[in-house]
């Protein structure tokens, strides 16, 4: 396994831990985040179980403009989340917002782990990568 797969497992991993997470504790979840709606934790679970999905195909296929579009996706998340917390339009509680800031550190690691092991595989060898 090459450090791109390796860094797209990583992903899949996190973000399924993360789905599962937040449909099961949605409820806990909203508290922390002193919000009363719980819809927006387990749709955000679900769409995340999708995004693994989508990166373990990767994992295999490694198709290089698919693999661009999940980093893609991992900084509009962390945008979102920059936003998110600055702006607070929900009045989420520190300790939610500290989540959601931690998560994006998280994933902006990932992606540029990501970035950097899709570099160097297309630097090495251009045709592996489609």
């Amino acid at each position: 396994m090459n450090i791109l797969q390796k860094s797209l497992l990583a992903n899949s991993i996190f973000s399924s831990a993360s789905g599962i997470l937040l449909i099961i504790f949605n409820r806990y979840i909203a508290d922390l985040f002193g919000v009363s709606s719980t819809t927006a934790f387990w749709v955000t679970g679900i769409v995340l179980l999708f995004f693994a999905i989508t990166i373990i195909i990767e994992i295999v296929k490694q198709r290089r403009l698919a693999i661009i579009w999940i980093i893609i996706q991992d900084i509009l998340w962390v945008l979102a989340s920059i936003i998110l917390v600055i702006t607070n339009p929900f009045s989420i509680t520190k300790p939610g917002n500290y989540m959601i800031s931690i998560i994006a550190f998280i994933v902006l690691c990932m992606a540029i782990l990501q970035a950097r092991a899709l570099s160097q595989i297309k630097n090495a060898r251009t045709n592996t990568i489609h």
